[in-house]
């Protein structure tokens, strides 16, 4: 690896395209990032190729979906079969029956399905369920969990140390909040306390906290959310978007043991094709035959559709994953010995295929307010300097891993993070 990359051509780039694309970008989680928003020519395996010719390791894999690489032969190969037989039907393709199986076979909840375009799409899909089933308005969410960018769910994503009430995540956001509520996560006695007023549709959370840091729920947190829904009547909804078919084939709940009643899908299961889905009991899901509005004219698209089927068909086997673990374990605990080698707070915590690195804090984060304690800026300064040492990780802290990271990229890996911690 070169000790000083350059990204002047992608800098350029940027601002050159800022004229036509609001901010050089289509979606502000790609603004701001340092030195500059990256430009890519082309992808490989676990690598990318950006505009100034530098080949980078990658971590962010597309922000999670790219869980068998950049450029897995059997998805792009059933991809571009379905290419010579059309592409959107306004109707259903064989493909997208095939799908629909796979998910209901490797996720405990799914008895039935629906595909959407976009992760943020199928969570608005699980709050009418929600309502409609119940017959109530109210839905708990949990502080620095992410569920999409709809006005009536992007609440606290990142509130404030102290914050009192659902905190806007937007400008010109809608402001009505009489049906949101905010609670702290792994604090099972408030969940309980709240749900017992009976007047709660759904509680829609992540199984485990990886949007920000990579966080486990307490044990017993999880099974006790469970009961307290099923006694107060509420619908629990699982935000699957990144855990799912990435920590276990059956996602979260399966690796975990506890079986929401909805759960929603994206990212992994497509493997960089855009596919989500909403998941559940057949009663829940049945719903949308009987007034619930879900459209959407590219859900189920039949190229798309031929995408997932393959994922689904390799993530369905689990030697998939079993083959990513020994290397991101091996990747996690050299973090870990690097930051402490060197003196600095650090901690390393999830697992093997989604972890995150927290630098300023000596112990393991519980929710949100423990991981509002981390050192951002340290941080970026250190993704910064990994970037020049040709290695690509999230400047919030995931570090996604995929079949194609091999034990030679791990070791490089670990050499440009030795580089990295030395300059910060």
């Amino acid at each position: 690896m070169s000790e000083e990359l350059s990204f002047d051509a992608s800098k350029a780039r940027i601002a050159a395209a800022s004229h036509y694309l609001a901010g050089g970008v289509s979606s502000n989680f790609r603004l701001g990032i340092a030195p500059t928003p990256l430009v890519f020519n082309r992808a490989d395996g676990p690598y990318l190729i950006d505009v100034d010719g530098n080949r980078l390791i990658d971590y962010y894999l597309g922000m999670g979906p790219m869980i068998l690489g950049h450029t897995p032969a059997d998805v792009i190969a059933a991809a571009t079969a379905q290419m010579g037989d059309g592409l959107l039907y306004g109707g259903q393709s064989t493909p997208e029956a095939e799908a629909a199986r796979l998910v209901c076979e490797m996720v405990p909840c799914a008895e039935r399905m629906r595909f959407c375009s976009s992760g943020s799409e199928a969570v608005q899909v699980a709050l009418r369920l929600a309502r409609t089933a119940t017959g109530r308005r109210v839905i708990v969410k949990f502080a620095g969990h992410y569920h999409g960018w709809f006005d009536n769910i992007l609440w606290s994503t990142t509130p404030p140390p102290g914050a009192n009430g659902p905190v806007a995540g937007s400008l010109g956001q809608a402001t009505e909040t009489s049906e949101i509520e905010v609670l702290e996560w792994n604090d099972l006695p408030a969940l309980q306390a709240r749900l017992a007023r009976g007047d709660v549709a759904g509680v829609i959370m992540e199984p485990i906290m990886c949007n920000q840091g990579a966080i486990f729920p307490r044990p017993g947190y999880l099974e006790g959310a469970r009961a307290a829904c099923t006694a107060a009547g509420t619908v629990l909804i699982f935000d699957e978007v990144i855990t799912g078919f990435r920590v276990s084939p059956g996602g979260a709940q399966q690796l975990l043991g506890v079986t929401p009643d909805l759960a929603t899908f994206a990212k992994a299961m497509a493997n960089g094709f855009p596919v989500a889905a909403i998941a559940g009991r057949a009663e829940l899901m049945e719903l949308v035959t009987k007034g619930v509005v879900h459209g959407g004219t590219y859900n189920g698209q039949a190229v798309t559709m031929a995408a997932c089927v393959a994922a689904l068909r390799r993530l369905g086997d689990p030697a998939t994953l079993a083959g990513i673990a020994p290397r991101g374990q091996r990747l996690m605990v050299g973090i870990q010995a690097a930051f402490d080698g060197a003196g600095i707070a650090a901690n390393v915590g999830g697992l093997p295929q989604i972890f995150h690195v927290a630098l300023g804090l000596s112990s393991r984060p519980r929710n949100w307010a423990d991981l509002g304690r981390m050192n951002r800026p340290r941080y970026i300064a250190f993704t910064t300097a990994l970037l020049r040492h040709g290695v690509r990780a999230l400047e919030r802290g995931a570090w996604f891993l995929s079949t194609e990271h091999d034990d030679a990229v791990i070791d490089a890996t670990l050499v440009a993070i030795g580089k990295a911690i030395k300059e910060i």
